[in-house]
């Protein structure tokens, strides 16, 4: 293993500064630190009851979960084995700047900025996929659970419910923008957007070879989506029952893509293990089965 550089140990500090951001932000938005709390901020447009792709309430609850994996993950980095890992140095700016875009959009959000914050989720979606693509590129088979947690793992739910959140912020503010919808009825387009949500879910279980974060979380909001449609104001039976079919849907979708493709290893899986046995052993590995 390379020793670490100053460039190494300024990206550590990046991405702790950046988590620490990022939490104060959530602080603000929860309205803990004096800020509004985001559901009342930019008048109520991201209430539960504000548009038919809102969730219930509880579904905020997953931000916990993954500012938890955040900071472990910033902690993590910090180890002295990880400072010079290759994955890290791939990894570590992209997550920071999606830390900042977290806070910044809670900040837009509080400021009453709704139009700004469509546009910092959506460009926080952008660095998350491409997050993604990157956990999933530099994944190797054999690494350890703590890793598959708090990196593989938190930047899969991170991407699952920021994807359903987008469709509710971006719904929020083309309702206040006073879009009408081209003529199709509330209820449709309520429908059309879980669908495309659900399908955008099923693409990243199948790049994801089965990763079950992302799913999770996605299917997490898509069911407190179907809550809010039957339980608050802005009520929608149609809305809610494909809400609820597309995330069981979404479910046993990636459970199946995870069995059919989980005994198969990539390159990505293969390629590290080699590298580090001409490393750490100076001999020409030999191919291994598929576990």
């Amino acid at each position: 293993m390379s020793e670490p550089t100053r460039a190494d140990r300024v990206r550590q500090v990046v991405v702790v500064s950046s988590a620490v951001f990022a939490i104060i932000g959530s602080f603000v938005g929860s309205g803990a630190a004096g800020g509004t709390p985001i559901q009342d901020a930019a008048g109520g447009s991201l209430s539960a009851d504000s548009t038919l792709i809102a969730p219930a309430g509880p579904a905020f609850a997953i931000w916990s979960v993954i500012y938890a994996g955040l900071v472990a993950y910033a902690i993590w980095q910090l180890l002295p084995k990880q400072a010079a890992r290759e994955r890290n140095r791939r990894l570590g700016y992209p997550i920071a700047a999606t830390l900042v875009l977290n806070a910044a959009w809670i900040l837009s959000v509080q400021a009453g900025l709704l139009w700004l914050s469509c546009i910092v989720i959506a460009v926080l979606l952008v660095f998350l996929l491409i997050t993604f693509v990157l956990v999933q590129r530099t994944r190797r088979r054999g690494q350890g659970v703590v890793e598959s947690i708090v990196l593989d793992g938190t930047v899969g739910l991170y991407l699952g419910w920021v994807s359903i959140a987008t469709a509710a912020n971006l719904t929020a503010g083309l309702q206040t923008a006073g879009f009408d919808g081209f003529g199709l009825a509330p209820d449709a387009w309520g429908i059309l957007i879980v669908i495309v949500a659900g399908l955008a879910g099923l693409t990243l279980a199948l790049y994801g070879r089965g990763r079950l974060s992302p799913t999770a979380s996605l299917a997490w909001g898509l069911a407190w989506v179907a809550v809010s449609r039957t339980t608050g104001e802005l009520l929608s039976a149609p809305v809610a029952t494909t809400a609820a079919i597309v995330a069981i849907a979404l479910v046993v979708a990636t459970i199946v893509i995870r069995l059919a493709t989980g005994r198969t290893a990539t390159p990505a899986d293969q390629q590290p293990a080699t590298a580090d046995r001409r490393k750490t052993t100076g001999h020409r590995p030999t191919s291994t089965p598929s576990a």
